[in-house]
């Protein structure tokens, strides 16, 4: 062997040892990797995951946080272990000093936020729907409330109307806290929807007798049933007074048409987007000028039938009353003060019942 070949030996002999030697090196350190913290932070640590984040995105926040050295490394490791695209949105706190493995298993078994019982009783508008999300931590009010009455987000759930007033079903619900609005909202909707669904299939023939008297499609249910929620809060009234409504709307002889229910005055100055010039002078109080108010469209005083929308977001007996309502006479109503009322089939006897329950005793003005 000549001494060029001699030294081409050995000089391919040297890098190959060096190159195996880098090479066990690299394989050891990869080995080590995961279970290796990497980052200088300590203590826990607060990590947000947005949804639809990549891995790219998560390894750059983790980073932030100072959780891990090299993101282009943990990305790697998340892909050779096939974890990558299986983050799952949500609020970490992380113990650190953690390993790539201990943060990478975190993260793809789901966020330990605990979850919060949050209860929405019968008959509160979106705009107490959303203090109530609110006050749970559940997302902001002023953002709960704008996604409930965006008409676009309406339309993408299916909903007729352009808010989701009506369709925020009262129930308690376990929710994630720190949502956004929109994945706030939905359970309740998709609640309702099951509800009613059940409803619907139950009162089939009574739905399609309204449908065929009054055009009602399922919507004027909602509505109708959103006015029975506010004007009582006793059960065994609800099929009575949505009895009354519904007798108003088709008796021929009762006209004009008017509802004349006072909570539907309230929420047109109140929660409706568009407020007349009455409404605003509105101190808390129904007052003649909110009485006469043509331009409220949710005054049912000067306007025939349904409100433009649902007032309320109507629980199941309410829904269920318009559905399968008491079939008495009666076409007037009137609070007695002790959380009933008395209803009559005149006039004469409407008047008699507001002298009696609400004037004391004394006389109506002629």
């Amino acid at each position: 062997m000549t001494t060029p070949m001699k030294r081409a030996l050995i000089v391919f002999l040297i890098t190959s040892g060096v190159g195996v030697i880098a090479l066990i090196v690299v394989a050891r350190t990869a080995w080590r990797y995961g279970d290796t913290p990497g980052g200088t932070a300590t203590g826990k640590v607060t990590v947000e995951i947005p949804n639809g984040a990549t891995a790219g995105d998560v390894s750059a926040r983790l980073q932030e946080a100072r959780l891990i050295g090299n993101p282009t490394i943990f990305r790697l490791y998340a892909g050779q272990r096939g974890l990558a695209g299986r983050f799952k949105a949500g609020r970490y706190e992380i113990a650190a000093p953690a390993s790539p493995k201990q943060i990478l298993d975190t993260l793809v078994k789901g966020a330990a936020d605990e979850l919060v019982t949050v209860v929405v009783p019968p008959g509160k508008n979106l705009i107490e729907v959303a203090e109530i999300l609110a006050a749970a931590g559940v997302a902001g009010k002023a953002e709960l409330a704008a996604k409930a009455s965006d008409p676009t987000f309406a339309a993408e759930l299916g909903l007729p109307g352009n808010t989701l007033e009506g369709y925020l079903f009262p129930d308690t619900y376990r929710l994630r806290p720190r949502s956004t609005p929109a994945r706030a909202l939905i359970p309740l909707v998709r609640r309702h929807r099951q509800v009613w669904g059940e409803l619907r299939a139950a009162h089939a023939k009574a739905a399609l007798e309204l449908k065929k008297t009054l055009g009602f499609e399922d919507h004027n249910i909602v509505v109708l049933a959103s006015i029975v929620e506010k004007e009582t809060g006793r059960p065994e009234e609800r099929p009575r007074i949505a009895q009354v409504f519904i007798n108003r709307l088709r008796m021929p002889a009762f006209t004009p048409k008017l509802l004349q229910t006072d909570p539907t005055i309230i929420y047109g100055c109140t929660v409706a987007i568009q407020r007349s010039a009455a409404c605003q002078k509105w101190d808390g109080r129904i007052r003649r000028i909110q009485l006469d108010d043509r331009d409220n469209p949710y005054n049912t005083y000067t306007h025939e039938g349904l409100p433009p929308g649902p007032i309320s977001n109507p629980g199941r007996a309410a829904l269920e009353a318009v559905l399968a309502p008491d079939h008495t006479p009666f076409l007037y109503f009137v609070a007695k003060n002790d959380g009933t009322h008395q209803f009559s089939r005149t006039v004469a006897e409407h008047n008699a019942a507001v002298v009696k329950y609400q004037r004391g005793g004394k006389a109506l003005s002629q």
